[in-house]
């Protein structure tokens, strides 16, 4: 018996829910295929499949191995990048934080880990899809601030200039007081992981974010997860009908 698991079944495996019974394996014609089936074959989720066609679709489920998730893992990162960036752009871009952009995050990095893998999918797969995608869509709420914080900055130091003309010295004063940089970075990363949850603050705004970040991260989940395919045989016998 070869056995996949997954709540989603695609490619070229065939999808029925029942299984059509004759007076022999040759009396119905393969699922996958349509020719008729001769000598051996297969069930495959319940129906009968040719030999050939079970082949091709054994290889549709490539084995899971260190190199496959390092690589998907790689291109998920990858894609986590992207789904960031095009949040942040969408964000600086229209001056409002579009929650919904996290569907497009979750099924960029899903896709993108799906790709880098070679097509094998997973547990794994799935918790670091989960990770990548809560990670780009928190952390994109990092440069957001920051570009705030820096547009803030260049209209004070210009209100400065313009009232006391000595806004320079009071830069250089302002920046030797700063954290330092490795402290300063490390505290933006922790406030952007906790950003969805720092939104609560507003009550409404903040679980209507929640809300579409959880099927963001579903969309990923669902597209790595494993395919489910049961395969029985090689069988000479017509199946029992019942």
């Amino acid at each position: 018996m070869f056995a996949v698991m997954d709540e989603n079944t695609g490619g070229g495996v065939p999808q029925f829910t029942t299984a059509e019974y004759g007076s022999g394996a040759a009396a119905n014609p393969c699922k996958a295929c349509g020719k008729p089936i001769g000598g051996n074959y297969y069930q495959v989720n319940g129906v009968q499949v040719c030999t050939p066609c079970t082949d091709k679709i054994k290889t549709q489920f490539p084995a899971d191995s260190h190199s496959a998730f390092v690589r998907g893992l790689l291109f998920g990162i990858g894609g986590a990048i992207v789904g960031l960036a095009l949040y942040v752009a969408v964000a600086l871009g229209t001056g409002l934080v579009i929650g919904i952009v996290s569907l497009a995050v979750g099924f960029i990095v899903g896709k993108s880990m799906v790709f880098g893998s070679g097509g094998v999918r997973g547990r794994r797969y799935q918790i670091a899809a989960v990770a990548l995608t809560y990670a780009a869509v928190s952390l994109s709420a990092v440069p957001v601030y920051i570009s705030q914080q820096m547009k803030h900055r260049s209209e004070v130091q210009a209100q400065l200039a313009e009232q006391h003309g000595a806004s320079s010295d009071a830069a250089s004063s302002a920046t030797a007081q700063r954290p330092g940089a490795l402290r300063a970075i490390g505290v933006l990363v922790l406030l952007g992981l906790a950003s969805p949850f720092l939104d609560m603050a507003d009550p409404a705004h903040g679980l209507i974010g929640l809300v579409i970040l959880f099927v963001g991260i579903r969309i990923a989940w669902k597209l790595t997860a494993e395919k489910q395919v049961n395969i029985v045989g090689p069988l000479n016998a017509a199946p029992t009908a019942v």
